[in-house]
């Protein structure tokens, strides 16, 4: 199964954090002139758009794009939330609703990515 992308919005709607997982790679680069003619194709696949928002934090928005068959996005947003407050929130350099620069957290993030698909899911003890 695939988990496409990561994001944290704060409250006030600005993006803190964005991580693409799955980035199909293009050939050709493409331009576009404006305005923009776009045909949009309905396709069997879709992509989950899962929110969640833990108690800990108020405001806080971890968004996981992931594929309709990905099994244990719940958990897998319950360790989102568990890697941002141990590596983001508990960084003394780090400010509240600031964009994440913290390399601990990246690869912590991508390890959490690399096991929920691989697993799945996360089991009770992860």
């Amino acid at each position: 199964m695939v988990i496409f992308s990561v994001y944290l919005v704060n409250k006030a709607g600005g993006l803190i954090y964005q991580y693409d997982n799955y980035v199909p790679r293009t050939e050709v680069e493409k331009t576009f002139s404006y305005p923009l003619d776009l045909v949009l194709k309905h396709h069997d696949e879709k992509v989950i758009v899962s929110f969640g928002q833990r108690d800990g934090i108020k405001g806080i928005k971890f968004i996981v794009l992931a594929d309709p068959r990905q099994s244990g996005i719940d958990a897998l947003l319950r360790k989102v939330y568990e890697i941002y407050s141990d590596f983001a929130l508990k960084n003394p350099f780090y400010s509240l609703e600031m964009p994440i620069r913290c390399e601990l957290f990246d690869q912590n993030l991508k390890s959490a990515l690399e096991i929920a698909e691989k697993a799945g899911n996360f089991g009770a003890g992860s």
